[in-house]
């Protein structure tokens, strides 16, 4: 019996003993996995839900072949996340309490930017990595101040006080620093104003100042304030060759920010996709959809050479309740979309400004439209409002390729999670969106 009670101790001990190796030894392995990271790359396709990823595609789909060809997103699709806000009012998000979420960690209220419900600051991802010296970067095809890239970078009460987020990016220091070192979007409107003009604060603290794609691509300094639009840029099928695409943005970001011999943190984000779903405009969502699809490569083949960076790319939230097909019928043409060459809004304002409604739109939809359909935006013409105008050709677009909406707001659905990299398993599964942040605070401490 004593023999049989000393060799249970020694059993007990020597489990003791592999246990302790065992945790520390993957303890060490989670550190080491955590130094290979190096930089993180975190893409968000506003309002780009499961609908969108599935019916871009379709839109891709090569005709010639009996399968459904994947897009640049398809490989490295790891799960989904959740959206909910922490918000009494809403059960579902906005992108600024969605953002806030993915940037620090913490549920808010919609509309919050930066803060919890009692208006606590929170410190967001970006904050973390200029703490630990990393470069810091925030892109955007929106107004650079707009809710999703204000939420890693500023701290405020409301979404809409765009001037006051312009503001806390140039007033709000890390360790005496200006917290982001590379700012490309638009919305030059809340940094150049009568009260204040941040474009000469950041210039005068050694930014360099760019408007437009040929400025972008001469300029080489690692610290950079980008503002090609007043507001948002346009959409990529509307845009002329003078503004950056999101890929060319994305790129000019990353060479300036891998300069930082510590790495860098930077937050990419499509915020049209979002804009045209609102609109129920089915050609400017698939229009940015390639925006952001362009974007998610560069930083993929980037992440591919350097071995150490880990690219994450997701969405804040669904919008429109798209779905693919509509009316009842087992179908949804593609090829509709593909023959219109410019948005229904921007096709509304050449007319406003006095273009003919049948030369209009005959030249940027390449369809036979039928002479009803031709009438059906004459009658919206004459209210001499661009919103009607713009919601006529997208009922025309939309039921010639089945597309069908549910709402002109946001849902609540899951959204897809991709990744690629160093860490990109513990995206893994169904996640809540406060668990990119919880998992790029582990990896920064």
């Amino acid at each position: 019996m004593e023999l049989l009670v000393k060799w249970i101790f020694m059993m007990a001990f020597c489990l003791s003993i592999a246990l302790t190796f065992f945790l520390e030894t993957c303890e060490a392995a989670g550190n080491e996995g955590n130094d290979d990271i190096r930089n993180i790359i975190f893409l968000i396709g506003d309002g780009m839900g499961v609908s969108f990823t599935s019916g871009y595609r379709y839109l891709k789909d090569n005709p010639a072949t009996l399968e459904l060809e994947s897009t640049e997103f398809g490989p490295y699709l790891v799960g989904q996340q959740t959206t909910y806000p922490n918000d009494p009012r809403y059960n579902v998000t906005d992108s600024a309490a969605s953002a806030t979420a993915m940037a620090t960690g913490v549920k808010t209220y919609n509309g919050a930017i930066g803060i919890t419900n009692d208006h606590t600051k929170l410190k967001s991802v970006l904050e973390a990595a200029k703490e630990k010296g990393k470069g810091t970067g925030l892109v955007a095809t929106a107004q650079i101040t707009h809710g999703t890239p204000a939420a890693f970078g500023a701290h405020v009460d409301q979404r809409k006080s765009m001037s006051a987020i312009a503001d806390d990016y140039f007033d709000d220091l890390v360790n005496g620093k200006r917290k982001i070192d590379v700012l490309l979007g638009g919305g030059s409107e809340w940094f150049i104003r009568k009260d204040r003009n941040l474009v000469e604060e950041f210039v005068k603290d050694g930014y360099s100042y760019v408007t437009n794609l040929n400025e972008m691509n001469n300029d080489e300094s690692a610290q950079v304030l980008g503002l090609f639009a007043k507001r948002g840029l346009p959409k990529m099928i509307d845009r002329s060759n003078d503004f950056p695409s999101l890929a060319d943005m994305t790129a000019s970001a990353i060479e300036r920010l891998n300069k930082n011999e510590k790495g860098f943190f930077m937050m990419v984000e499509g915020s049209q996709i979002d804009w045209a779903a609102h609109d129920n405009d089915i050609v400017g969502v698939m229009s940015e959809m390639e925006d952001f699809e362009k974007a998610f490569k560069v930083a993929i083949d980037f992440a591919k050479k350097d071995g150490h960076t880990l690219v994450i790319a997701t969405a804040d939230h669904s919008t429109g309740g798209f779905t693919i097909g509509s009316q009842g019928q087992y179908n949804w043409f593609s090829s509709v979309i593909k023959k219109v060459k410019r948005t229904p809004n921007y096709m509304a304002y050449v007319i406003i400004e006095g273009a003919g409604v049948k030369e209009t739109i005959t030249k940027y939809i390449e369809l036979p439209l039928t002479e009803n359909e031709i009438r059906y935006v004459e009658t919206a013409a004459r209210t001499q409002k661009a919103k009607n105008i713009d919601n006529a050709i997208e009922e025309i677009i939309n039921n010639r390729s089945l597309t069908g909406w549910t709402t002109s707001g946001h849902t609540g659905e899951d959204v897809n999670v991709y990744a690629y990299g160093p860490g990109s398993e513990r995206l893994r599964g169904q996640i809540d969106n406060t668990d990119h942040a919880k998992i790029i605070f582990d990896i920064l401490r």
